[in-house]
């Protein structure tokens, strides 16, 4: 499953929150063993993506990324 996230650090490309967001989701997904969770645990799982999704931006926007060559 999370074989399928694709690296989002390239400093040739423009990372998209919609990118952030997908792979967050299948992090959550893989954490949680839900490829989609119950109504019970939907607030749950969307909140983690959410939390996952700011974290990752706030990396990807501190990272110092070297072009490559």
């Amino acid at each position: 499953m999370c074989r399928s996230i694709k690296t989002l650090r390239n400093p040739e490309m423009l990372v998209t929150d919609e990118d952030i967001e997908a792979a967050a989701r299948q992090f959550v997904r893989k954490i949680s063993g839900y490829r989609k969770p119950s109504k019970a645990n939907q607030k749950t799982f969307d909140r983690a993506v959410r939390e996952i999704s700011r974290s990752s931006r706030k990396l990807l926007d501190g990272l110092v990324v070297r072009p490559s060559a």
